[in-house]
């Protein structure tokens, strides 16, 4: 049978919004067509999902040859002996560093949505006015209110775990029942909320259920998540908004399918499809759609942009504003500060919770800070270790290990980078990565506000471990290179002036308007908030007003 080329719509990659996008264009009535540079896994069939730690070779360590092959992926925290399947072989997808740059990225269907933190918070107008009161980059062309409906569309669908907090900077969703904190996770809040008026410790907002939804079961609470969860149990494409668009009979899924470029049409002045190779053959072919979503993620995106040239557009598809690329921006990490607690030996807790207490962002809030512009937020969590003995070796030192140790607690923190138009992401036209594709040049790092931000989280996670009275009180603080928070953004912004930014406010690209992006590339600043949320919510709010477009014969 001849294979189809043509659709309403194409998708490009599979993670949280390309899922997001699928399904809200498939219930509309759209063939689509997605594709996915990365290998296929189907829901529930992840292979490690179950598996104990002595059945991995190295015992959940990773070996010389992962760290050589993965040299990158490596870098991050999260890439582990069972799951390093899911992600990117450096070796043979290479990019140059102008400056350090830990791009961590999938290479399997479901993308990251199977591997985020699954933190979800909503901005407010705290994070959306920010540019245009500080004169910072450029103003978004949104407030909350009109995202605030499709907050709740996305909440409504993904499940999200939270309690209601009536905190401005950080607006209520709609939640199922939170998870709870532990005994001495709770004397932390009532110590801290006491202390100090402007500051609330909340329970983490995440997207693993606490109550089962229809074809999903409620978290086990095995903190086994990054290696897919067999019950559906957290949000990922794969167990949830794939199983959606599946249901329609409009979706179509290609996996090992690589996008070199969208295609533009000089004479009708509008993208007609998208350039392919197959990973596998390496054979190149052209997919044609009357939309196109953009969804790899911001790094991979703003490379199908500027490789997208053409006699329009000779530095890049939508480029005229010379903003593609642009904009880097991710959160500044790195910040681990503990301490012991005396007492409470009488309680303890059941499972491996999978989201931890949450200090919301509470510095450049009501008052102005010295130092800095815009703020951070902290994690927090309280646990007790390992018994111990002063044995040794045998039964009586194995006999200690099984008593539970005394508390402790841990903090840490994400802060926001402000766009910066130097820290940019370029393509190198001679060199050649092995897939014969024009290889890609990062140049981002962290500056003076990001530095000075990130010494007042140090000071500040100090001041509040000593204000609560714990004891043996120590901090690592040294600041995470740009891309290891995993929240990548910025490179083709949202904006109200085609002269200084990439999309509309409906993430439709100004220059060519059946192309539309909404993953993290759309970002006119960053938040200290998770932004995945928000990522949602845009990409559903886009797929609607792109079919109402298409409806009118707008586009």
């Amino acid at each position: 049978m001849k294979e189809q080329l043509t659709y309403d719509a194409i998708i490009v990659g599979s993670g949280i919004t390309g899922g997001w996008a699928a399904k809200e264009l498939c219930e509309k009535g759209l063939k689509v067509l997605l594709l996915e540079r990365g290998t296929n896994l189907e829901h529930p069939n992840y292979p490690t999902a179950i598996k104990d730690p002595w059945e991995f070779p190295h015992h959940l360590q990773l070996s010389t040859e992962d760290k050589a092959v993965h040299y990158v992926q490596s870098r991050h925290w999260s890439f582990k002996e069972d799951n390093k399947h899911f992600y990117i072989n450096d070796q043979q997808n290479p990019y140059d560093e102008a400056k350090r740059f830990d791009w961590i990225r999938a290479n399997v269907l479901g993308g990251r949505s199977l591997l985020w933190s699954r933190q979800c918070y909503r901005w407010s107008d705290l994070d959306f006015e920010a540019n245009v009161k500080e004169g910072i980059g450029v103003d978004w062309p949104i407030r909350y209110k009109d995202i605030a409906l499709w907050y709740n569309h996305v909440e409504n669908f993904i499940g999200v775990s939270g309690s209601i907090e009536n905190i401005p900077q950080l607006p209520d969703g709609i939640f199922q029942p939170p998870f709870e904190m532990n005994k001495v996770e709770k004397v932390f809040k009532e110590k801290i909320e006491g202390i100090y008026p402007d500051r609330k410790v909340i329970i983490g907002r995440t997207a693993n259920l606490t109550k089962a939804v229809k074809g999903r079961g409620h978290c086990m609470a095995r903190d086994l998540c990054h290696r897919g969860c067999p019950y559906g149990a957290y949000f990922s494409t794969n167990a949830s908004t794939f199983p959606a668009a599946y249901a329609t009979g409009n979706l179509t899924v290609r996996t090992n399918s690589l996008v070199n470029k969208v295609l533009y049409d000089e004479q009708k002045q509008r993208a007609s499809g998208v350039e392919v190779m197959d990973t596998l053959s390496r054979e190149i072919r052209v997919f044609k759609a009357k939309i196109i979503f953009l969804n790899a993620a911001t790094v991979a995106t703003s490379f199908i942009l500027l490789n997208s040239t053409s006699s329009r557009f000779p530095n890049g598809l939508g480029n005229e504003s010379d903003q593609v690329g642009r904009n880097l921006m991710d959160h500044h990490k790195g910040l681990s500060a503990w301490a012991s607690v005396e007492g409470y030996e009488d309680s303890y807790y059941y499972g491996r919770r999978p989201t931890s207490a949450y200090i919301p962002r509470f510095k450049n809030v009501n008052k102005k800070e010295p130092g800095f512009l815009r703020g951070y937020h902290y994690g927090m969590s309280a646990g007790r270790g390992r018994g111990s003995s002063e044995a040794t070796i045998g039964a009586t030192f194995k006999d200690g290990l099984t008593e539970a140790g005394g508390w402790g607690v841990g903090l840490w923190a994400f802060g926001e980078c402000l766009p910066y138009e130097n820290n940019r992401i370029t393509l190198n036209t001679k060199k050649v990565d092995p897939w014969g594709r024009p290889t890609l040049t990062i140049d981002c790092e962290f500056k003076a506000n990001e530095h000075a931000m990130h010494e007042d989280m140090g000071n500040t996670a100090l001041e509040m471990l000593h204000a609560a009275g714990f004891k043996d009180i120590g901090m690592k603080n040294e600041i995470s290179f740009p891309g290891n928070a995993n929240h990548e953004m910025g490179t083709a912004r949202m904006g109200l002036d085609p002269k200084t930014s990439v999309l509309n406010s409906f993430n439709q690209m100004h220059e060519v308007k059946n192309v539309f992006i909404t993953d993290g590339s759309c970002m006119a600043s960053s938040s200290c908030v998770n932004p995945s949320l928000t990522y949602m919510a845009l990409t559903a709010r886009a797929c609607d007003y792109a079919v109402n477009e298409m409806k009118k014969l707008n586009i």
